[in-house]
């Protein structure tokens, strides 16, 4: 790698909930990728849920608060180095909740007197950060280009970047200031950077229902079927994304989108830190995870190193 190891720059990384199930493959290709692109993982001790999947059930603001509260002090206790995710969910309601917390001062006070029944408390000292911004600041993508040793020539990528990992906060300061909202290029410039082509995909930001496509499928399964027809139309090999549970509902759902309007998509969807997996050269299965995709890409797995 071209990274010396006293350059790493080092993040407690926060996995979150996907990391152990529905989303193992992009935790594992996460975790394979950073050390060759100069990044050090520190994962954060017990850490426990954002909230994203049960924090607005009831109870108000303050459950969820505090989840989020817990994990920065168990952060801010293993020291003062910036909390990165790559988990969309997990990071919008992270940052979100430490920026409320850190401009706040009553909520920061319900959080510490919520966290002090664990004689646990929080500053409000750490800086919240997504995988891809810090990739886009912290390496760049030409140390990315300087890594890949197996090329995805060839490999046509439909970027589908979803809507939290850059609504509200790619834009702002405290967001790192890494892209634009509605139209992000980052995306493809990892996959450009791979050596794969990037195609023109006009819905990279749209919706896919997010949780409202695990409860009520049929709701959202046109929301799907867009993103799903225009990577057909534009001849992707496959879709990529960063997001967890964009990742799912894309994949999961092309059988019932195949069932209810008649069409045959089977279109594999990845994560961007797949590509970079295999592209650095890279083990197939063991970091790249690319066994655990549902739709598997014959395309790229033939392109992996075994």
């Amino acid at each position: 790698m071209s990274t010396g190891e006293n350059e790493k720059k080092k993040f407690t990384y926060y996995p979150g909930c996907s990391s152990q199930g529905s989303a193992r493959h992009l935790d594992e290709s996460l975790r394979a990728i950073a050390p060759e692109i100069g990044i050090e993982l520190e994962e954060l001790d017990d850490w426990n849920c954002c909230g994203a999947s049960v924090g607005h059930i009831g109870g108000g603001q303050l459950p969820n608060m505090a989840l989020t509260g817990r994990n920065l002090a168990k952060a801010e206790a293993q020291g003062p180095q910036d909390v990165v995710t790559g988990c969309a969910a997990c990071y919008l309601n992270t940052h979100a909740g430490n920026e409320k917390i850190k401009s706040d001062v009553k909520m920061r006070r319900k959080v510490n007197e919520a966290l002090g029944a664990a004689d646990m408390s929080y500053d409000g000292d750490l800086q919240v950060r997504h995988m891809c911004e810090v990739i886009v600041n912290e390496v760049g993508v030409d140390k990315i280009k300087e890594r890949v040793t197996n090329p995805l020539k060839g490999l046509k990528v439909a970027g589908y970047v979803g809507c939290q990992t850059v609504r509200p906060f790619a834009g702002t300061d405290g967001g790192g200031a890494y892209d634009t909202y509605e139209d992000p290029e980052f995306l493809d410039d990892f996959t450009e950077a791979c050596g794969a082509e990037a195609v023109e995909f006009d819905p990279k930001t749209s919706c896919c229902g997010g949780s409202v496509a695990v409860m009520s499928p049929d709701r959202t399964l046109h929301l799907i079927k867009k993103i799903v027809e225009a990577a057909d139309e534009a001849g992707a090999d496959v879709i990529a994304t960063p997001c967890p549970l964009c990742q799912t509902n894309v994949e999961m759902y092309q059988d019932a989108i195949n069932k209810k309007y008649g069409t045959n998509y089977q279109i594999p969807v990845v994560f961007y830190s797949q590509l970079m997996a295999v592209a650095f050269g890279l083990d197939a299965e063991k970091d790249a995870a690319l066994h655990r995709n549902t739709i598997r890409s014959e395309k790229l797995e033939q392109m992996a190193k075994k």
